[in-house]
């Protein structure tokens, strides 16, 4: 999983330096959303689980 998504951030950067272009966010700004995506992946399941365990 990590191998592939390194692949596809490597691809994507490739892409970006053929075409000239720049990222479209500061790298602080898009770690931070990066942050945020998987804070949110990790909450969901644990909102889950702790709403199963309350209702039960």
């Amino acid at each position: 999983m990590y191998l592939i998504s390194l692949g596809a951030g490597l691809l994507v950067g490739a892409i970006y330096g053929l075409l000239g272009v720049r990222s479209p966010a500061p790298p602080v700004v898009a770690l931070v959303g990066l942050l945020g995506i998987l804070i949110g992946e990790q909450a969901v399941p644990a909102a889950k689980h702790l709403i199963h365990q309350f209702i039960n």
